[in-house]
């Protein structure tokens, strides 16, 4: 039964104005009880460890499900940047890869350090990725929204030119899962941090990867929980992974896995569709104020001399990202929170 986005707003108590989910998200409330609860557990010894791992196939199959993947095609890790690493590991030597040039680090500096072994980074604006793709290009890596622009990528003109020329995608959806819709089956490989608008602990992250393109990843950080029977591949030879995604599994860290299980929860309960209109709708109406016109992204930029500290002033809880404040409109804001921060800048 979907839950109302108005119902779900009482799952949040932000201390005054936040509109920094692009740094992180704040958890629902069931959420934060159920990792008190574990967390108790834990100092008391009440339980196994076994009980917790569940929370981590609960918060794979969440993701599976945002996405339109199957839970098989779906790995969990700590960082993308451990994830991507994987990747950038596996690709031949002497490649090209194409990136933006604005690009979040932890989606392009694992390409980056693969220079030695001759692979090259190109790079190009945002919005000249899809025309940059040509037979030259073997990966191209990018954010589905930019966290230094809040640009929106155009995702089916990326996914369509790739495909006609042979070029492997690999799309970091950190700033998009979660408030966008995105269907992760056009791209050979979605990765995705949990601690930001999907409202998860850090140290959760996911990477859903095309059947054609698993078994040229090579599962250099391989472990106990990447075999095909977790428990039965503590020890010894021979080396038995998963013949799915799983394979490229890092061992979970426990807690954290379950505070994402329970906040993915509540995303699909409301329902990206409608986190998505009303994200939209806020940051527009902030755009608006400002005298901007009407964007597709949840993340607005303010160009204001002295916004940082009219905001702080305000208790606004925003970011400063390459000299410019950063909002960011989620689930728990609503009107009353824009028109706020309006009047903060115009005081």
């Amino acid at each position: 039964m979907a839950l109302s986005l108005a119902s779900a707003q009482a799952y949040w108590e932000p201390a005054g104005t936040y509109l920094n989910t692009a740094s992180y998200g704040l958890p629902p409330r069931p959420a934060w009880d159920a990792l008190q609860s574990a967390l108790d557990d834990w100092r008391t010894g009440r339980t196994s460890w076994e009980p917790w791992g569940g929370s981590t196939e609960q918060a794979r199959a969440s993701f599976a499900r945002l996405i339109s993947v199957d839970p098989s095609a779906v790995a969990v890790g700590a960082t993308v940047s451990g994830l991507v690493g994987l990747v950038a590991a596996s690709l031949p030597d002497g490649c090209t890869v194409l990136a933006p040039d604005v690009e979040f680090a932890s989606t392009l500096f694992p390409f980056l350090a693969q220079a030695h072994r001759g692979v090259t980074v190109r790079m190009v604006t945002a919005s000249e990725l899809a025309g940059a793709i040509d037979e030259s290009i073997e990966l191209v890596a990018f954010s589905a929204v930019q966290m230094a622009t809040g640009e929106v990528a155009d995702l089916a003109a990326i996914a369509r030119a790739a495909q006609s020329h042979g070029a492997m995608t690999l799309v970091d959806a950190t700033q998009a899962c979660g408030w966008l819709p995105l269907d992760g089956s056009c791209f050979d490989i979605v990765v995705a941090a949990g601690y930001k608008w999907l409202l998860s602990p850090r140290g959760t992250a996911f990477m859903a990867v095309s059947r054609d393109r698993l078994e040229g990843i090579v599962p250099v950080t391989a472990s106990w929980y990447g075999g095909e029977d977790v428990h039965a591949s503590y020890f010894g030879p021979p080396l038995r992974l998963a013949a799915d995604a799983r394979r490229l599994d890092t061992s979970p860290a426990w807690h954290s896995w379950i505070g994402a299980a329970a906040a993915m929860a509540v995303i699909e309960e409301i329902g990206v569709d409608v986190i998505h209109a009303h994200d939209l709708a806020l940051a527009n109406r902030f755009r608006v104020g400002l005298g901007l016109e009407a964007g597709d992204s949840a993340i607005v930029f303010i160009d204001a001399p002295g916004a940082e500290e009219r905001l702080e002033r305000a208790g606004i809880r925003a970011a400063v990202r390459n000299g410019r404040v950063r909002t960011s409109w989620h689930v728990y804001n609503g009107e009353e929170d824009v028109d706020r921060t309006l009047a903060a800048l115009e005081d």
